[in-house]
């Protein structure tokens, strides 16, 4: 079998599946990742999701992540990998509650291994400008925002606690 580089754009699962051994340094580098034992969403979210947004949820430089995975397993580290966009940490101006004219909060969903993907799709969908969409989820789902973000909507994620994150998309003016 040929060897896995790894890369930011390498999904969680095919990691895994290449090199199980680095479960375990995952979950030592940021304990969120402990929910990879959970199998339900070793089965879901670990598939679509990369080692880039792997890093955004667990708060980690990409660069860093990356490269010691690299090292754990003998491969190079690699220069000049950027983090996701440098998510803001500041509430944005457009965000106002009386905005919000949707809400799913998809905790229950995901914990018995559903995806709210197309429920989220469907939502935004219905959106007139400068609506937005409230979605709670007990982690960041960063390739679900990326997918909406792809789509022309402004979004940003607020982390409430560890298991608990509020995402919000805005349906712009100019769509």
């Amino acid at each position: 079998m040929e060897q896995l580089i790894i890369t930011p754009k390498t999904k969680i699962h095919e990691l895994l599946q290449a090199y199980p051994e680095l479960e375990e340094l995952l979950i030592e580098m940021a304990p969120v990742f402990k929910k990879l034992q959970h199998p339900v969403l070793r089965r879901t979210i670990a598939r679509v999701t990369t080692i880039q947004q792997a890093a955004a949820v667990g708060e980690i430089p990409v660069q860093q992540l990356v490269n010691t995975l690299r090292a754990k397993v003998g491969q190079d580290s690699l220069e000049g990998i950027d983090s996701i966009g440098g998510k803001p940490t500041e509430k944005p101006h457009w965000l106002n509650e009386a905005r919000i004219v949707i809400r799913l909060d998809a905790r229950p969903v995901i914990e018995a291994g559903g995806h709210p993907l197309g429920e989220v799709l469907t939502g935004v969908s219905d959106l007139k400008p400068g609506e937005i969409f409230l979605l709670t989820t007990p982690f960041v789902p960063a390739p679900l925002i990326e997918r909406v973000v792809e789509q022309g909507f402004d979004a940003w994620t607020e982390k409430i606690s560890s298991d608990h994150f509020c995402s919000y998309f805005l349906k712009k003016d100019y769509i």
